[in-house]
């Protein structure tokens, strides 16, 4: 590395706190019972709790989801061997990734231990306090014993990262790589460079996969691992060969498979061509591969190459791999993670890179489409699915092979897995199963913007809605390629093209015309907007009744769209007004705000009428609505007009004797925090916090919600067109690819309610 990045990785560390992790308490330690409950005398409940039934200890600790991650500092990354203190920054990282990636806690233990028997007591010892043990950065052969003899003692998963965490990554892009050379495992001759603790469990599990042994070379800084070699180890002489070659270069010729695990520029260009048709070049040493990709490009077009490299494509990261292992494994209280538990993480990484990636993936990486192929052999690390695919898979193959102590629900997990990586799965899931019980045709205005596109793809695969596209043929048909997207027009997608369908023209025009004649826009002018205003087309497509609901917008003015769509759907025969109403998700709590971007300064009957309307909506959540109209005033404080106008709409909604708890006007702390309001009032309908919070007017709506975005990282849903007819939606500009299958979903599912 340069100065300056050394110094910047130095200043990150430095930062106060020091560091990459803390430890912070989950429960409230407000005042004196939560100090009872979480200490003396309320502990005593739950250590007699797990006195008698042990099982109980990973519902009443944090022992369910915690892992050690664990090191002599023998064997640290490309800086060998260091010691436990130097390694403590290493380690640390390794804890911050379990995190961020499958929201496991992790301690990080530096055992000052290089004898195996010492540090395997040490660790053995820990069983009480962890759900699993990752084994990290421990030289060879030492780590071999070491995790065997733990594997033994221990009844939770211990996992070496640096043998299986490789392998199993390296055995996903091998199997990808192979698909595309047109090779099958069984038949392919590999060579290795390195002979330590990662080549020879990713050897191990290749084999397990079909790779014949005797198709193996293995090759070290002595040269050739081969039968006539003198002190060969135990772990090298099941996989000694009966060969004439002695070095790296005598092994190569034919081998269809190169996996390097050793060390800078040991694979000279010049024995490229030696290697077979169409090979594999796996060069994982770090931070210098064993041949440079540029000069297998320029020698060897007919490779497809792998690194340890994040510059290149096609990095071997472990990341891919064990925090999703462990994410599976702890939650099926697996005593071990066994062979079939790899394998099955190896197809489901492998999996990945064949489909489509999604839209954050895209983003984080320059916005390439990253369509399976020569340089996209193995998922990026950053991809929210390995989140979800790959610890469903373990759990299987845990529970399978009677590796696991509980039996989980599948199809429950993944949809709890989901909302780990998308935070609006808690709040939608409801709407999701209504939408696919309706399988809505839905019209999508902006057919030809990617991130419609990718909603769609997900909408068909979800059976959430029946896309139809709204745009140009040939433009959605090439994205689609693009993105690699499987969607096939016809089958899985409806095109429809107003620039060259002329008898769709035909049949909207007539009464298209009539609503916007007294408009001043001529009949000419009504055929170009219904061809090139994508929104009119969709909301007249709906008008007719030719599909059963509509998104529209996602760029440009949302203001301009909704100016489109009111003339032509109208609002419901029972309300004054349509209405905007934005959901936000907080951490763990979901608040709606109304109105959020259509009326400025509604009256007092239009607030009431809004308040009921965003109740019958935020019901369509599967949430029971607690309102509260908001004000500058408390409980009649002011007499300002804004404070009038609350009251007021207040009694118009208590005189409709709505099913719903409301209260107000108040300040939004009072809202959110019962406490408060009692030390105001003593009869205050509302329980705990409230959801569903009305504004005085439009200002004070949107200004919360996208402060709320900007300093809380709220997530947000909508906003919603309430008080329509029929299920018209308009996209904001920031509108992503998961939020419009949310959208779909809401609209969707608006078609099952009616």
């Amino acid at each position: 590395m340069d100065e300056d990045f050394r110094k910047a990785a130095l200043d990150y560390h430095r930062l106060a706190p020091a560091g990459k992790l803390s430890v912070e308490p989950t429960k409230r330690m407000a005042n004196q019972r939560d100090l009872a409950l979480a200490y003396s005398p309320g502990v005593a409940a739950a250590c007699e709790e797990i006195v008698a039934n042990p099982e109980t200890a990973r519902e009443l600790t944090a022992r369910g989801n915690l892992v050690a991650v664990i090191s002599n500092g023998t064997a640290v990354l490309g800086l060998g061997n260091i010691g436990p203190l130097a390694g403590k920054p290493v380690m640390e990282g390794k804890a911050v990734l379990f995190k961020k990636f499958a929201g496991i806690d992790v301690f990080d233990i530096e055992v000052d231990a290089t004898d195996p028997a010492k540090f395997i007591e040490v660790v053995a010892a820990l069983e009480p306090t962890f759900g699993g043990i990752n084994l990290e950065d421990i030289k060879a052969p030492e780590c071999f014993e070491i995790e065997e003899a733990l594997k033994k003692r221990m009844k939770i998963p211990v996992f070496h990262d640096d043998q299986h965490g490789t392998a199993i990554v390296s055995a996903a892009a091998i199997t990808n790589g192979l698909v595309l050379q047109g090779k099958k495992l069984e038949e392919v001759k590999l060579v290795t460079s390195g002979a330590g603790a990662s080549a020879l469990s990713c050897v191990r599990l290749l084999i397990a996969m079909g790779l014949k042994a005797e198709n193996v070379i293995l090759t070290d800084s002595k040269g050739v691992v081969h039968a006539e070699r003198e002190h060969l180890s135990p772990l090298l002489a099941p996989y000694a060969r009966k060969t004439n070659a002695r070095t790296l270069a005598d092994a190569l010729p034919g081998a269809d498979i190169f996996l390097g695990l050793s060390a800078p520029r040991v694979f000279n260009p010049d024995w490229l061509p030696l290697l077979a048709d169409k090979p594999l070049i796996m060069a994982l040493a770090n931070p210098e591969p064993e041949i440079l990709p540029e000069l297998i490009t320029a020698a060897r077009p007919d490779a497809i190459y792998a690194t340890g490299r994040s510059d290149y494509p096609n990095q071997v990261n472990n990341v891919l791999c064990f925090p999703y292992i462990f994410r599976g494994a702890l939650d099926v209280g697996a005593v071990e993670i066994n062979q079939e538990m790899k394998l099955a993480a190896v197809e489901a990484i492998a999996e990945l890179a064949r489909v489509e990636p999604e839209e954050t993936v895209a983003s984080a990486y320059g916005g390439a489409s990253l369509i399976f192929g020569p340089d996209h052999i193995i998922p990026k690390p950053f991809d929210p699915r390995l989140a979800i695919n790959v610890p469903v898979a373990v759990a299987r193959a845990a529970m399978a092979t009677g590796a696991a102590s509980r039996t989980i629900d599948l199809d429950e997990y993944r949809v709890r897995l989901r909302a780990l990586i998308h935070r609006s799965d808690r709040l939608m899931n409801p709407v999701f199963e209504a939408a696919r019980k309706a399988r809505a045709r839905l019209a999508y205005g902006e057919g030809t913007d990617e991130r419609v596109l990718r909603a769609a793809q997900t909408a068909v695969d979800e059976k959430l809605a029946r896309p139809v596209l709204i745009g140009s043929w040939g433009r959605i048909s090439d994205k689609i390629h693009e993105l690699g997207l499987r969607l096939q027009p016809g089958r899985d997608v409806e095109i429809v093209d107003p620039q060259s369908d002329d008898a769709l023209i035909e049949r909207l025009l007539p009464s298209y015309r009539k609503i916007v004649e007294r408009r001043g826009v001529s009949l000419s002018e009504a055929a170009r907007m219904l061809r090139d205003i994508p929104t009119v087309t969709a909301a007249m497509l709906l008008r007719a009744g030719e599909v059963d609901g509509a998104l529209c917008g996602g760029i440009g003015d949302w203001g301009a769209q909704v100016k489109h769509v009111m003339p032509i759907i109208p609002r419901r025969d029972d309300v004054g007004r349509a209405y905007a109403l934005s959901g936000m998700i907080v951490g763990n709590r979901t608040l709606f705000f109304c109105d959020t971007h259509l009326n400025l300064d509604p009256s007092a009957q239009e607030i009431a009428e809004m308040t009921l309307l965003a109740a019958e909506a935020v019901r369509g959540f599967g949430i029971v609505p607690k309102v509260a109209l908001l004000s500058h005033s408390n409980y009649g404080a002011s007499e300002g007009p804004s404070a009038r106008k609350m009251r007021h709409a207040l009694q118009l909604v208590r005189e409709q004797n709505p099913d719903f708890a409301i209260d107000g006007e108040m300040h939004g702390d009072a809202a959110l925090g019962q406490p408060l309001r009692e030390k105001m009032t003593t009869d205050s309908p509302l329980v705990g916090s409230a959801n569903l919070l009305v504004m005085p007017n439009l200002d004070a709506a949107n200004i919360s919600i996208t402060l709320l975005a900007g300093a809380a990282n709220a997530l947000g849903v909508g906003p919603l067109l309430i008080g329509m007819s029929k299920p018209i939606h308009i996209l904001v500009e920031a509108a992503t690819a998961r939020s419009i299958v949310n959208m779909t979903a809401l609209a969707a599912a608006e078609v099952a309610r009616n």
